[in-house]
């Protein structure tokens, strides 16, 4: 009898053991006389249970985890090959509450296929939205992401379809895509996932963003902390090239799009898109100023498409199946679906995609399962190291761009870190200016220098030392530091500092301090 097994290596999944997995399996496999193939996937998102294994059966593919390499025996006993009975068996995946209030719209094929197989992308309805969008022509395609509300899921929330419309008007004898797969922020782990589980979907989505403003080459790149992802794209993108969907035809349509993936040197601040842009010309990572905008000069001076990984991998179901369509998920002016990371004090964290509307509190409590301490949770950050901290009484607020700017806080990439009550906020909201102090680019003077004295002067207040004037100070140099950067690093690292001065002032007048009121 043959048996198919599926067990992930993306990264997560490797340093939970699965490579260990894998060999103890083919080992007792081989020691039974069993016809194993085993099929090395991405993770699902429920990374609690890595390694999580599965096998074919009539019924559907049947889970078990978490599984270590001493569990194989005791599973092969149990009737593995038929799903049978074991402590760890999980059931359908698809069947499990983690999912049954999920709309997994771009992550979908995510744990389900080989990531390094065109035929097996295409046998889930993969490159269905590339046929679409060459059908549409570039005018019809763009109309589509118009049409379907969808915002840059990098952070900055931009509409997409008025970035595409910008690039496809320009006039030019060469345009780019490029895709920002620097994913630096702390708790996001989405891009990682889709790159490593799915890395066709983002190929597929930057293909039709070539096609649709007329781009001939295209650049991914991908964070240097990521070397199973960019490994993972390389061989995506050479798959790709070889069933036609990549090269100087792509499939049969006339139109040519070439890809690389670029690995970059470590730097946070290269998540910014000219900086980016800077990197990619081989040059420093420095910030430069807008206008002109990358649409219109960008990569070498030409106009370039930037999206982050989420927003291109959004594009293929987008084309398949009708901008209004995705537009009929999320709420105001928020559409579609939000990939959530969920990471942290936190017992069930992983990847949860849904539509925009979900709470805080429903994602925290019932998707997380509470802080993995069990202790009382005390505050949230939303958005990455510049997001704001929440208290449990802002649980409440929706995963909405608007919503969360109401409250003084960003979605940003949809990374989301729980604390218990053991949290200190005034050395959270020092690490914010020391994280900027780090990632700085050096390039203008508030975010150069005002997150080192940010820092310093934090330091006074945690020492106890005129605490209420420096509060003060700190007030100040945030609202220079808002208002003076040349980018949303100097700009947005006040965010987190006066979140935790406004949310938490406990932890800042426990020294000695009262919190300067803006009214005083």
């Amino acid at each position: 009898m043959s048996i198919t097994l599926y067990l992930p290596k993306d990264a997560a999944s490797l340093a939970l053991g699965a490579d260990r997995v894998a060999r103890a399996l083919q080992r007792s496999a081989q020691a039974r006389g069993l016809d194993v193939t085993l099929v090395r996937t991405g993770s699902r998102g429920m990374l609690w249970l890595e390694p999580m294994l599965e096998v074919e059966t009539p019924e559907g593919r049947i889970a078990y985890g978490p599984v270590r390499p001493g569990d194989v025996e005791s599973l092969l006993d149990a009737g593995l090959p038929e799903g049978g009975a074991h402590r760890l068996r999980i059931g359908r995946p698809e069947d499990q509450p983690y999912f049954a209030r999920q709309q997994r719209l771009t992550f979908g094929r995510c744990g389900v296929i080989d990531p390094a197989s065109v035929e097996s992308y295409r046998a889930h309805g993969g490159y269905r939205g590339l046929e679409a969008a060459l059908a549409a022509g570039p005018a019809g395609t763009v109309e589509a992401v118009k049409a379907s509300g969808l915002r840059g899921r990098g952070g900055a929330g931009f509409p997409t379809g008025i970035k595409w419309n910008t690039v496809m008007l320009a006039q030019a004898p060469q345009k780019y895509v490029v895709c920002n797969a620097d994913e630096g922020d702390s708790g996001t782990f989405a891009d990682r996932m889709l790159m490593e589980g799915d890395p066709l979907t983002l190929i597929e989505g930057m293909t039709i963003a070539a096609v649709a403003v007329g781009a001939t080459r295209g650049y991914i790149y991908c964070r240097s902390e990521y070397p199973h992802a960019f490994a993972a794209l390389e061989t995506a993108i050479a798959a790709a090239e070889r069933a036609g969907y990549l090269g100087a035809d792509v499939m049969g349509s006339g139109h040519a799009f070439h890809l690389e993936a670029r690995l970059g040197a470590g730097a946070y601040i290269c998540g910014e898109e000219t900086s980016l842009l800077e990197s990619l010309e081989g040059k420093r990572g420095l910030v430069r100023a807008k206008p002109p905008i990358p649409a219109l000069k960008g990569l070498f001076g030409q106009p370039t498409l930037v999206n982050n990984v989420l927003s291109f991998a959004a594009v293929p179901w987008i084309l398949e199946h009708g901008g209004p369509a995705y537009a009929a998920y999320g709420m105001g002016r928020s559409l579609g679906t939000l990939p959530i990371q969920l990471a942290g004090n936190v017992k069930r964290g992983g990847l949860i995609e849904t539509a925009f509307g979900l709470t805080l509190r429903e994602v925290i409590e019932e998707f997380g399962g509470g802080t993995a301490s069990g202790r009382p949770l005390r505050a949230v950050q939303v958005g990455g190291p510049l997001g704001a901290y929440f208290p449990e009484s802002l649980l409440d607020t929706p995963l909405d761009y608007e919503a969360f700017a109401a409250k003084k806080g960003l979605l940003g990439h949809g990374g989301i870190v729980v604390f218990d009550d053991t949290v200190d906020l005034a050395r959270q909201a020092r690490f914010a200016f020391e994280f900027c102090a780090a990632e700085s680019c050096g390039k203008c003077t508030p975010c150069r220098i005002g997150a080192v004295r940010g820092m310093e002067t934090i330091d006074k207040v945690l020492a106890g030392e005129s605490p209420r004037e420096n509060l003060a100070l700190v007030t100040d140099l945030c609202e220079v530091m808002t208002d003076g950067s040349l980018c949303a690093m100097g700009g947005l690292t006040p965010v987190p500092v006066m979140s935790a001065l406004t949310h938490f002032p406990e932890d800042f007048s426990g020294r000695g301090a009262k919190l300067p009121l803006a009214a005083e």
